[in-house]
């Protein structure tokens, strides 16, 4: 099994048990211009690739799940024992990524 399969089940799993959407989240996800619902997130955790890992992160293993709903979002997430917890989400901008969304531009 890959790495990036191992996180993805790993998320899936603690997602499956409960989402916990931290503040920041909240107010990324809520901003006019993005609106991202728990539906979307859902769908991109069920959904989406690991397109980042952060294994050393200071919150604990954390990665970005890129998924497509009717436009690409990022989710930023850490998957503990009992919950997942849902760093930050919002829609990936093409000045900062490449067309696929999956990698970062070198600026």
């Amino acid at each position: 099994m890959t790495d990036q399969q191992d996180i993805l089940d790993r998320i899936k799993e603690s997602a499956a048990k409960r989402i916990l959407f931290l503040p920041h989240a909240v107010r990324q996800m809520s901003k006019p211009d993005r609106m991202i619902t728990t539906k979307d997130i859902r769908y991109v955790i069920e959904n989406g690739e690991v397109i980042e890992d952060y294994p050393e992160d200071t919150r604990g293993h954390s990665c970005l799940v890129l998924g497509i709903t009717d436009h690409p979002i990022h989710v930023v997430c850490s998957p503990k024992q009992d919950y997942l917890a849902i760093i930050t989400a919002y829609l990936p901008v093409i000045q900062e990524w490449e067309n696929n969304f999956k990698t970062r531009r070198k600026l």
